[in-house]
């Protein structure tokens, strides 16, 4: 995990946002929301300008924070996004046509694990973006890297966890940390240790996994 003046930095060298991306950001802090650090969304945005998909898959979309950020950088891309809570959900269609993007980004109300068979039609995906439940994320990737396209990526956030799937369980500060740190540190080791996917953690953010087909 960075440092936090080497993040205050990196920060800083980022080119300002539009006004209406710093509302929305601004709305999550507000209302304790969880959207992706700048640095994060600031590599997750390069990385996908270099694959260039035409599809992307994202579950959790939160209130639309990164499906418009995907949007606004890859200006021919269909996107297909997952929310479980409906307030999240409200939130995020407004979001999104807001920016006029309701053409291109598709937006689902309900868990990402039961909605397979509405996903699918809109498939194969370019990328496949993991960011939702992280005691779910095994079952995420194993349910979509299905609705993967050949030369696809499936990218995982949050798996660093705030640094805590490197510190001893003795060291985190309640059950429910310790619990959710030992099932991310498991998705990890599954993921390097698959026999179909070869994966890199970025330690940008809050650990950002990229897997491709081998």
């Amino acid at each position: 995990m960075l440092e936090k003046e080497m993040e205050l930095y990196l920060e800083s060298l980022i080119p300002d946002r539009l006004e209406s991306v710093k509302e929305i950001e601004h709305f999550a802090e507000e209302h304790d929301v969880p959207i992706m650090e700048k640095i994060g969304i600031d590599f997750l945005l390069f990385l996908l300008t270099m694959q260039k998909p035409a599809k992307i898959l994202e579950i959790g979309a939160a209130i639309g924070y990164s499906a418009i950020r995907m949007a606004l950088k890859l200006e021919e891309a269909q996107i297909v996004t997952v929310e479980l809570n409906e307030d999240r959900y409200n939130t995020a269609l407004q979001n999104i046509e807001k920016f006029g993007l309701s053409d291109r980004i598709h937006i689902l109300l309900g868990d990402g694990l039961e909605l397979e068979d509405k996903i699918e039609p809109y498939g194969p995906f370019d990328v496949v973006f993991i960011d939702a439940a992280k005691a779910q994320y095994k079952r995420f990737f194993s349910i979509y890297e299905q609705m993967l396209s050949p030369n696809g990526l499936i990218i995982t956030d949050n798996v660093l966890f705030k640094g805590f799937v490197a510190k001893e369980q003795s060291e985190l500060s309640s059950r429910n940390v310790r619990q959710l740190a030992r099932k991310i540190d498991t998705y990890n080791k599954w993921l390097y240790s698959h026999p179909n996917f070869e994966t890199t953690i970025i330690p940008i953010g809050d650990g950002i996994a990229i897997s491709r087909l081998k």
